[in-house]
This record gives structure tokens, C-alpha cells and sequence, in this order.
């Protein structure tokens, strides 16, 4: 009798938590990924870096598998409308993403950054300079249906932190 009490309260314990697992899940739920990886050395194997296709001057590249900063990096953004009818953004990162991008603006200069919005490569960015301010500016590119999903998951720059 007194085992079978402990079973179930260890069950009870069990759901309780998974319940709680489950709602905080729920209420971080992602409406748009945001991936930046970077330009992948030459000799990296596949299992590190895989094919991202040719630049203007038309020399093949790789990037990096693992994403050097992600949707979790970025407060807000502020979209607007470019010239070819697509829209750009700038995205501001939070501390972690702003130190990330310095590294990377630091370390990698001369080479390519790859931003990745909902799946897709968006634009590619040569670092020409020290980035400090933890903002990446995506030119163009972006769907009225990115920047709505975007929307529903980072607040506008100048607005207040909901």
C-alpha cells in the first residue's frame, strides 16, 4: 500500500511538471526563425559546413552548419519597403547577439555572413568592418509574410518591451 502511494505521487509529481514543460513551450513559441551563419573555412569537411553557392564574382562558398546567431538574439527590427518591392529590415540584437556579431565582425573580416529568414538565404554580407552596435541590416529580400510573422514576434524599434 505504502509503495503504490509513492508511485503515484512520483506520477503526479511527473505530470505536474511536464504540464508546466508543456505551457512554457507553448508560450515561447516561435513565429519566425532567424539564422546567421558564417562563411565556412575552405578545408571543414561536410559535417561541418555545407555548400551556400556562388558570390557576384562567382567563386563557389560554404557556410557553417551551426548558425553563429539566432531568432532568440534579436529584440526588434524596423521594416520598410526597398526599391525591387521585397522589404529589408534592421534587426537589433540583444547583449549576447551584439557581442556574437562583434566576434564574428572581428575574426572574420573579409568574409561572408549569410542571414537566413524562415528557412531561406536571404542575403549574404561581406564584413568590411568592426560591427559593434549589434545591428544587421538585411537589405531586401523579405516577404510581407516574414515581416507579419516578425511582427508577431519582435517589437518594433522605438517601441516600448512588451
Amino acid at each position: 500500500m505504502f509503495s503504490q502511494s509513492i508511485g503515484m505521487r512520483t506520477l503526479c509529481v511527473f505530470v505536474f511538471c511536464l504540464a508546466f514543460a508543456l505551457i512554457d513551450t507553448a508560450a515561447k513559441e516561435r513565429h519566425c526563425t532567424f539564422r546567421v551563419h558564417a562563411q565556412a573555412n575552405p578545408q571543414d569537411t561536410d559535417v561541418f559546413s555545407m555548400p551556400a553557392g556562388a558570390t557576384s564574382s562567382g567563386k563557389n562558398i560554404s557556410i557553417e552548419r551551426m548558425a553563429w546567431i539566432s531568432e532568440y538574439d534579436v529584440m526588434a527590427f524596423s521594416p520598410y519597403t526597398a526599391r525591387d518591392g521585397t522589404f529589408g529590415a534592421l534587426f537589433q540584437l540583444d547583449d549576447h547577439g551584439r557581442v556574437v556579431l562583434d566576434t564574428l565582425s572581428i575574426e572574420r573580416r573579409g568574409r561572408f555572413l549569410f542571414v537566413f529568414i524562415n528557412g531561406r538565404m536571404i542575403t549574404g554580407l561581406q564584413i568590411d568592418k568592426r560591427v559593434s552596435d549589434g545591428k544587421i541590416y538585411v537589405p531586401s529580400g523579405l516577404t510581407a509574410t516574414d515581416v507579419g510573422l516578425m511582427k508577431k514576434q519582435w517589437r518594433l524599434l522605438g517601441e516600448r518591451k512588451r
